[in-house]
């Protein structure tokens, strides 16, 4: 079964809480405090490869979590860290935070890796917080919670060559003629109900002009495609990947419909789907040029793609009928386009007065709001601050007392209003202020 979008949760590993022992041995009675550090939380990873080639293995499962880091131990041992994930998707795949819709990664070749949760940080035992003055510390810090997201994958093929087309044009008949692809082949309208892939090898390998890109054969577009209407709707993302269309017309159509008529109905919504592809270079076919009515047809098609600055073929592909010369052309093609790209990127080198300035966002900064009473601290730091404090420990809310003083959260609180005997809230945990 081809799948090629879906939502899944992924969740990274807490990071384990410090220890709070004391060294308590015979002949060592003011041993002091001796609590290790608890372990670091696993990681979420996605990894691309070529072994998959759909994103089935996602829609049964959409949970996934990492390991969470291990307690510290006395003697200043540190916790265990916990084990990363790493989910394997198809090369090709687009990884979106569900919420924001943000970009993550597209990632493209094979091993390819990126970090979607990272796991969170171990606490600190009470050894850190022994100081000359205060010699017996009864605190430990909490382990950071590990991130968690929503994440949607989306997978597009990497295709170099794209077929596109009315349904029964004959474009899964030319993949099975030109690669070694088998598509499902019959006279009905959607028998395409996937994307397929071939390879086409163009060219002779042995005297070094071999050539072979991948063509994708896309299931049949009809007018209102962009919409939703028919299936092609579904799988339109697939050809964004393309550098060249093939555009299928069928030769045997009925009086009443036209094939140029056809192909500027198709444009349209690949227009509507997507500025860009419209503009895509392609070639136009007219398949079923063995039929006596496509070859009434073929001298005015002919004349309208050649006056629009198409290149236009016609073929045959259930009798081979001109396949590789269009094959061929295609490869052709593609190579210029590739260099063009390769000529286009090299040009496009940022002097540094046009280059962006990036100026990413300070990690202690935060933001206060009030929504319905409640008062809303926003902030990396302030939120791991208070997410790592065990609200148990006397000392420990001290610490973080005199810790939000110094980041100046106290203050902005303050100005904002809050009294005391107020719910504050810092990500997931709610305090009363002032109590």
């Amino acid at each position: 079964m081809f799948f090629d979008h879906t939502k899944i949760f992924v969740k990274a590993g807490d990071g384990g809480n410090g220890s709070m022992h004391f060294r308590r041995e015979k002949f060592a009675p003011n041993g002091g405090p001796d609590g290790g550090d608890g372990g670091r939380g696993g990681s979420v990873y996605f990894e691309a490869t070529n072994q998959l080639n759909t994103l089935i293995d996602y829609r049964y499962k959409q949970n996934f979590s990492a390991e969470s880091g291990e307690s510290g131990m006395r003697q200043k041992m540190h916790g265990a860290k916990g084990n990363d994930v790493i989910l394997k998707v198809p090369c090709g795949t687009i990884i979106r935070n569900a919420e924001t819709n943000e970009l993550v990664a597209d990632l493209v070749e094979p091993g390819q890796q990126v970090m979607v949760a990272r796991g969170g940080r171990g606490g600190l035992g009470n050894v850190h917080f022994a100081t000359s003055t205060h010699q017996a510390p009864r605190e430990a810090q909490k382990g950071e919670p590990g991130e968690e997201h929503w994440i949607t994958l989306e997978l597009r093929l990497i295709a170099d060559v794209g077929l596109v087309g009315y349904p029964n044009a004959g474009k899964s008949t030319l993949l099975s003629v030109v690669t070694a692809a088998r598509p499902k082949i019959a006279d009905y309208p959607f028998t395409t109900l996937v994307p397929n892939l071939g390879v086409v090898e163009v060219g002779h390998a042995r005297q070094g002009d071999g050539f072979d890109f991948v063509l994708a054969d896309i299931p049949g577009l009809i007018e209102g495609a962009a919409q939703g209407v028919g299936l092609g709707h579904e799988f339109l993302r697939h050809v964004k990947r393309t550098r060249l269309l093939i555009h299928m017309l069928d030769g045997s159509l009925v009086e009443e419909r036209d094939p140029w008529e056809d192909f500027a109905k198709i444009n349209q919504e690949l227009r509507d789907y997507d500025e860009q592809l419209a503009a895509r270079p392609q070639i136009v076919v007219l398949n079923k040029i063995d039929l006596p009515e496509a070859q009434e047809r073929w001298p005015a098609l002919k004349a309208q793609a050649e006056a629009a600055g198409y290149p236009v073929f016609a073929i045959s592909a259930a009798t081979h009928q001109g396949t590789q010369e269009l094959m061929q052309f295609a490869g052709d093609r593609l190579r210029e386009i590739k260099r063009e790209e390769e000529e286009l990127a090299a040009a496009q080198v940022l002097s540094l007065e046009n280059a962006p300035v990036l100026r990413p966002q300070p990690d202690d900064a935060f933001s206060v709001i009030k929504d319905q009473g409640v008062y809303v601290v926003r902030g990396k730091r302030v939120e791991r601050a208070v997410s790592m404090t065990d609200t148990e420990s006397e000392e420990g809310m001290d610490r973080l007392e005199r810790t939000l003083e110094k980041m100046g959260v106290t203050k902005a609180l303050e100005i904002a209003g809050v009294q005391v005997g107020d719910v504050v809230r810092f990500g997931k945990v709610e305090l009363f202020w002032g109590e």
